[in-house]
């Protein structure tokens, strides 16, 4: 788009120029057509503003629509949106932070808090000051000999080749000045995840950068990168939560030379991980090879991540944990409300278990079985601001990711063109004109700066509530208003269990009958269950 404005624009002088020969007063289209030029040159040399940068002029429209009416420019971005769209509220709170700009708000509250739905906290009469420093958490247990100190917030999975190299760069250096984690997504460790920041290595079920030909796992090539100073923790991805039970796919236009080196797949051909893992296939196996990655990268913290289905199977995980004595130093919990630009639409709407009650079962089925001290939980799902933070830790997670939100703070503008290589902001995309469009180091303060604000406005809220750590946080502290005005509590709504409670068979608490027959015939030798 930027060459075709700059081609058409000279060409349109030269057209002007040669028919002033014939007819002089055409020069006078000059001075309508060279200040929209010169605007054309303007926006193609500024950086700040991705649209602009890759659409000369017509970029500019954008931001008078948002500016005029901000309802507008909300319709032409989610116009043809067939899932719920990210609430402008929740946008402006994202843009603003990245941006550094002023987050109070107008007239006050922005919606109403007697709707069905509406959640909140009480606060305290002798509230607490405290830093962001102290909020760090250590990830390793007992079995981990390179433990890592997390921040609460951090960088959600996506690959490169999903993200462009400008977008993985960007964040890598976020992460970097910004004291948090970067998750590679399943794609592996490409040149631009190397900018200094910390890694977290998704190893998916195509074990994309440790694979052999064949498509099988490669300890020796594992071994080499995990080594990496750069990598902190290593991730099993086993599913996700925009599409459980499916593998990802990177579309052949998005699959160049650098991309099929990187993960060892053929240029230009859509790249489709498998739907599970070869590696393993019970619990138990599945814990070793969790120790198995353990020992090859030098005691790093090594978990797995997955989006809750069916019960018994994380049941008979748990179970194989207390036999085997093999813990995962870490759990991340994906929500159904997960997103990505290669989901099926069956499978990103009605497949899987939303974040919060996927959850809650896991935190207390660790509890049940007595493994919660020794395993961190990681929330995954449409996190934005700092309540939504607030409510995950409150359920029982110890920290979470963001995607969408790093995405929303590298300037994402909700084009919904992810799928096609054609985002215009240069984030999803390998085409080189529209990555142009992003400049790095803008954005990398910008992915800094809404980390930096989202955990600071965390900290407020928690020292609001009286709170001096995250630990104090209970799910008896987070309120919604449900139908007919009724207001429960998450204690309420997800009541917790008391430790070690599923250690026997016999001394169960009570629980419905879906949940206990899960239970029963979890078997840590079968995903299935007992036969």
């Amino acid at each position: 788009m930027l060459f075709l404005f700059h081609g058409l624009s000279l060409f349109i002088i030269l057209i002007i120029g040669l028919l002033a020969i014939i007819w002089p007063p055409i020069l006078y289209t000059l001075v309508l057509f060279l200040p929209v030029y010169a605007i054309g040159v303007v926006d193609s040399f500024q950086k700040r503003h991705a649209v602009r940068r890759n659409f000369p002029v017509i970029g500019n429209l954008r931001y008078f629509f948002e500016l005029i009416r901000p309802e507008l420019q909300q319709y032409f971005v989610e116009s043809n949106h067939s899932g719920r769209p990210i609430p402008r509220e929740i946008r402006s709170v994202v843009y603003q932070r990245a941006k550094g700009q002023l987050e109070t708000l107008p007239f006050g509250t922005q919606r109403d808090v007697h709707a069905e739905g509406h959640e909140w906290v009480h606060h305290s009469m002798v509230p607490q000051s405290l830093e962001a420093k102290d909020l760090r958490i250590k990830i390793g247990g007992p079995q981990c000999t390179q433990p890592y100190s997390a921040s609460i917030l951090n960088i959600s999975a996506m690959s490169y080749g999903a993200l462009s190299k400008a977008a993985v760069r960007a964040l890598n250096l976020g992460a970097k000045e910004g004291g948090f984690y970067h998750n590679t997504g399943e794609g592996g460790i490409s040149p631009y995840h190397l900018q200094g920041g910390d890694l977290c290595w998704q190893i998916g079920t195509g074990y994309f950068g440790c694979r052999t030909k064949e498509g099988n796992f490669c300890e020796k090539t594992f071994a080499e990168k995990a080594k990496w100073e750069s990598v902190k923790l290593i991730e099993i991805k086993i599913s996700q939560g925009a599409k459980p039970g499916k593998g990802g796919l990177l579309p052949g236009a998005k699959v160049t030379k650098e991309i099929a080196e990187i993960r060892c797949v053929e240029e230009g051909k859509d790249v489709i991980s498998p739907s599970k893992h070869t590696t393993f296939s019970t619990p138990s196996e599945l814990l070793d090879f969790i120790q198995k990655l353990r020992e090859l990268s030098g005691g790093k913290p090594v978990g797995f991540k997955f989006c809750v289905g069916r019960r018994s199977e994380f049941f008979g995980i748990c179970k194989a944990m207390v036999k085997k004595q093999i813990y995962p130093d870490f759990i991340t919990v994906d929500g159904a409300e997960g997103g990505t630009g290669a989901a099926p639409l069956e499978f990103a709407n009605s497949v899987g278990r939303p974040l919060d009650e996927g959850l809650a079962f896991v935190v207390d089925t660790l509890e049940g079985f007595d493994l919660k001290d020794y395993i961190k939980v990681i929330a995954a799902g449409k996190v934005f601001t700092s309540f939504h933070l607030l409510t995950k830790l409150a359920l029982g997670a110890d920290l979470v990711y963001s995607a969408r939100g790093m995405m929303l703070a590298l300037g994402c503008i909700q084009a919904l063109k992810c799928n096609s290589n054609h985002c215009p902001v240069g984030v999803a995309t390998t085409n080189p004109q529209l990555v142009r469009g992003l400049d790095i180091s803008d954005k990398s303060m910008r992915v800094m700066r809404y980390h930096h604000t989202t955990v600071k406005a965390f900290v407020d809220i928690l020292g609001a509530m009286g709170y001096t750590d995250t630990t104090q946080l209970r799910r008896s502290d987070v309120f919604r208003r449900l139908s007919d005005g009724l207001v429960k509590s998450y204690e309420d709504i997800y009541p917790s269990i008391p430790r070690g409670c599923y250690l026997n068979d016999v001394d169960l608490p009570e629980m419905p009958m879906d949940l206990l027959a899960a239970f029963k015939s979890s078997s840590v030798d079968s995903f299935f269950g007992k036969v």
